[in-house]
């Protein structure tokens, strides 16, 4: 995945991680990740580095098989990227929910570096019951 850091080729490679992440597809997504590359939800408290990566992330889905992701906006530039972003999914419990959040990415050789997640997701919109 190594490759450019310019925003033309952010944009690109952005979409196709958030693509990986829809589908859930844990060797998609750990493919543009830089070895060390350091994921923290500063939300909800949580923090992984280097290979503790892909097992958090593993979770994630594991507690959230429906989880999707819908962007809102995008803000690129050469070596950083800004994704606002909207998530929906169902609560053990039932309940459809929903949240928004922001991840800041910066880059090195075309790899992210760090995915630091602010979201909403601590007090979450019920869609349905």
């Amino acid at each position: 995945m190594a490759g450019s850091d310019s925003a033309a080729d952010l944009e690109v490679r952005i979409e196709r991680y958030n693509e990986a992440w829809n589908a859930q597809d844990l060797d998609a997504i750990v493919a543009f990740h830089a070895p060390g590359m350091v994921f923290e939800n500063h939300t909800a408290g949580e923090r992984a580095e280097g290979p503790d990566v892909r097992r958090h992330i593993g979770e994630i889905f594991a507690n959230w098989p429906d989880i999707r992701f819908r962007g809102r906006r995008l803000y690129v530039r050469d070596g950083l990227v800004v994704s606002e972003w909207t998530a929906t999914a169902t609560h053990a419990d039932g309940r459809r929910l929903e949240w928004d959040g922001i991840d800041v990415f910066p880059f090195e050789n075309g790899l992210i570096l760090r995915k630091d997640v602010y979201s909403a997701g601590h007090r979450p919109r019920v869609l349905e019951t």
